[in-house]
């Protein structure tokens, strides 16, 4: 089968909720990507064969394939088409995914997947209750087949993190030292520059602005989202916030045409699910089977990013994969440096090659719980 590879990686820096990049079009943050990568490498800009974006809540500025609105915003040639897809919190991961199987196909040489998301302007769920006035109180309630499965149980994250921290026996002390840890090593990372080269500045905004320093005693202090979920507060969550993300893939020929450089081999791929109300386990038995799939172990990975959508979900993973905490977001996770929904995949993705380049890593695996029960699992290898 052809290979995909990976030759170029870049993101926003992350602006939190009402922060630097409240105000920006969400086509203008994701044309900022989109014009980052096509300047930095030497492919005719008309010659790429598709954009694909992630994006949630596609309603708004968000609204009318963002893919393709971005691309034309940033001034790019008409004849490249663009798509939007949602994979909820995955979606910008399984761009890549669709990027890479259209290269291994064959039917495309030059894909760039991406996304984007502007929860400042654009909050989380806007598209789930935008139904209401249509007669549609959420996307199951009135769904006949979805009731006789799964009744009226919730579809709900916070339910779902809190179920997730009972039934693993982590407590509310034990995730607020995990999200302090986030933090931390956030805060060290931005000290140290690791972020520098994978940041492309948005004008005089050059760096993630949602890590903080805190202390214990402050994250006790915080009430949970609901009182149904004890455990469950803001200092445990991933933090809402503005950012795009893009990643260039090509196929060999394109690497001979254009004279590039891989940085890296897409040497698995794949997508699995779990229960839907469960809704955040799904990255646990998605690693499983990537690993079979793959024919390896979860020693043979030198790195993990996995989406800290909440603390529960990944000591959950960490649990049941017995990876070590040490090799896992080293540079913090999104309840430190935020989650922007649909550009998260490739985010997360541009912060892992950036890693396993400065440690010189050969294997990282990427994964993260998505809406209805799902689990996207990449794994890089890193080439030079």
């Amino acid at each position: 089968m052809a290979e995909a590879y990976i030759v170029d990686a870049l993101r926003s820096p992350t602006g939190r909720r009402n922060g630097s990049l409240a105000q920006v079009h969400g086509a203008d943050l994701g044309a900022h990507v989109i014009k980052g990568i096509v300047e930095r490498n030497e492919i005719p800009p008309a010659e790429y064969d598709d954009v694909i974006f992630g994006c949630v809540d596609t309603i708004g500025a968000l609204a009318g394939d963002i893919a393709r609105t971005s691309w034309l915003a940033a001034g790019m040639p008409m004849c490249v088409p663009g798509t939007t897809i949602d994979r909820q919190c995955g979606s910008s991961q399984q761009a890549v995914h669709f990027a890479a199987q259209a290269v291994m196909s064959g039917t495309q040489d030059v894909v760039l997947a991406g996304g984007v998301q502007t929860m400042s302007s654009i909050p989380i769920g806007s598209a789930m209750l935008a139904g209401q006035p249509l007669g549609f109180s959420t996307p199951f309630a009135q769904s006949l087949g979805w009731q006789a499965r799964f009744g009226a149980a919730p579809v709900n994250q916070f339910y779902a993190a809190q179920r997730i921290a009972d039934h693993w026996g982590l407590s509310r002390e034990a995730m607020e030292v995990f999200a302090k840890e986030s933090h931390d090593r956030a805060l060290q990372a931005i000290a140290e520059g690791r972020f520098s080269r994978e940041i492309l500045p948005y004008g005089e905004f050059a760096m993630d602005e949602t890590a903080r320093a805190s202390t214990l005693a402050k994250l006790a202090s915080l009430k949970p989202v609901d009182p149904t979920y004890p455990s469950i507060t803001a200092a445990v969550s991933s933090s809402t916030c503005d950012a795009a993300s893009a990643v260039l893939v090509v196929s060999e020929a394109a690497l001979k045409r254009y004279g590039l450089t891989p940085r890296a081999r897409i040497h698995h791929l794949s997508v699995r699910a779990d229960d839907p109300i469960w809704h955040l386990t799904a990255p646990i038995s998605a690693t499983s089977y990537a690993l079979k799939k793959a024919g390896m172990k979860i020693e043979d990975i030198d790195l993990v990013e996995i989406n800290e959508a909440f603390a529960s979900v990944v000591m959950a993973w960490l649990k049941d994969t017995g990876y070590p905490h040490e090799r896992t977001n080293v540079n913090g996770g999104a309840i430190a440096l935020g989650h922007p929904l649909g550009a998260s995949g490739t985010k997360l993705m541009t912060t892992l090659l950036y890693e396993m380049e400065r440690r010189s890593a050969r294997f990282g695996l990427q994964t993260m719980c998505e809406g209805g029960g799902q689990a996207n699992v990449t794994i890089l290898e890193r080439l030079g």
